[in-house]
């Protein structure tokens, strides 16, 4: 409640000031009801994050789901359909419905929000992608095991192997960067990195094509790997940093818009 003065006659002459609340407009609105749909969604999401079922298992069939959740058949497909949207789960054409890889549960959304905003350009791409993977490459160099680093090894050898065709090239350098990211052992930021691959897959292809960048990429990559196998945070931050700005030069900018010729109109 607001208050509000209010002057009135006192018994004892003169006047005095009388408080009197005012009505406060009540941002309150009432509850939504929700939609069968909706209900079978969220019931499913939580399933999905409780890992009811695994990464790349097959969830049961429509007929069975519909039995247990005790729920028509059509709102279960229109919830299964939101659920595929979300990239939770993917559907296979004559076979079944999947359980998609945890890190890409609900990715589809954030990219194409992303991807279709004109304030997330390049260039604030590769500063996400500096921050996060100049950290993880700290990490890596922290906590990487044997396996680790021989995994990394691998994407490493694949890439030098590759120099001549750029989609296995870039196949191996993403390789690289997420046997990285799995070595930090950090869900988050590795999810992150998932997201951020995805947007600047293209523009990385277009990147390799370029004179003699296959050749620098695999002398960086060695020194990073170099540094995490020294298990020396500092030197794999800064050797990760350094690879990840000199490939930014290789980003497209944004082209400022061309002006009309002739006089403006008014």
């Amino acid at each position: 409640m607001v208050s509000s003065h209010r002057l009135e006659l006192h018994c004892g002459g003169g006047f005095r000031t009388r408080m009197t609340p005012t009505p406060r407009k009540d941002r309150l609105t009432p509850v939504v009801r929700t939609t069968l749909t909706a209900d079978i969604c969220r019931k499913m999401v939580g399933e999905l994050i409780r890992g009811s079922w695994a990464e790349g298992e097959k969830i049961p069939a429509e007929r069975e789901l519909s039995q247990k959740l005790g729920v028509g058949r059509a709102s279960l497909r229109e919830a299964l359909k939101a659920l595929e949207i979300m990239g939770m789960i993917e559907t296979r054409l004559g076979d079944g419905t999947y359980v998609c890889k945890r890190s890409e549960f609900f990715s589809r959304p954030l990219l194409w929000a992303i991807a279709s905003s004109s304030a997330a350009d390049a260039r604030e791409l590769v500063e996400a992608r500096t921050v996060i993977e100049v950290e993880l490459a700290g990490l890596a160099a922290e906590h990487a095991t044997a396996d680790d680093l021989k995994e990394i090894g691998e994407h490493l050898d694949q890439m030098i192997r590759s120099k001549r065709n750029p989609r296995e090239f870039v196949q191996a350098d993403i390789g690289f960067h997420l046997a990285i990211g799995r070595a930090a052992s950090n869900s988050i930021l590795m999810n992150a990195l998932h997201l951020i691959r995805n947007l600047m897959h293209q523009w990385i292809l277009k990147a390799v094509d370029s004179k003699g960048v296959a050749d620098k990429a695999c002398a960086q990559h060695r020194r990073v790997l170099q540094a995490i196998g020294d298990k020396d945070r500092t030197a794999a931050r800064k050797e990760m940093r350094r690879h990840l700005r000199d490939m930014a030069g290789f980003v497209p900018r944004q082209q400022p818009a061309k002006k009309r010729r002739g006089k403006s109109p008014g």
